[in-house]
């Protein structure tokens, strides 16, 4: 079994509702079993600004379903909640649910990119997986606690 973290985000319709909903969706998933689920935060937008806040969280799973198999999953939750591609880049969405992590894998395959781009950097993903383990490491940058401590010195 690999462990393997998701974050989990959306801020149209109702988005802490929608957030439950996908997770009773993976909780269905065979060969995967959610083992901890982060507090949800309410975060300012990065990029496009121009939306409502996110909310944000993070879950843990163990699974038997390889990398590629897991993230075809969480698109295919996300497009039972009514996702839908498009738009601005980082826009509003009902649901995104990202890989953020697969055991200490380096994945850059064609869509498919572990540890998540720029996870090291984005306060609103390391803060729910540092509640979760801030042990966790990211490969190639160091544990989860640790990068949002650098995020908070600035450094």
């Amino acid at each position: 079994m690999a462990r393997a973290a998701i974050g989990v985000g959306a801020n149209l319709g109702e988005p802490a509702e929608t957030i439950a909903a996908a997770l009773d969706l993976l909780r269905r998933c065979d060969d995967l079993v959610v083992i901890a689920v982060s507090s949800l935060r309410e975060t300012d937008p990065v990029g496009y600004t121009d939306q409502p806040r996110f909310v944000n969280g993070a879950w843990l799973v163990d699974t038997g379903l390889s990398a590629r198999e897991l993230l075809d999953v969480l698109l295919a939750v996300e497009a039972e909640l009514g996702r839908e591609r498009g738009g601005p880049r980082f826009g509003p969405r009902t649901i995104d649910l990202d890989l953020l992590l697969y055991d200490d894998a380096v994945i850059d395959e064609p869509g498919l990119t572990v540890p998540h781009p720029r996870l090291h950097e984005r306060r609103f993903a390391l803060e729910p997986l540092a509640e979760l383990d801030p042990g966790l490491p990211v490969p190639g940058h160091g544990p989860v606690g640790a990068l949002l401590e650098s995020l908070d010195s600035g450094a």
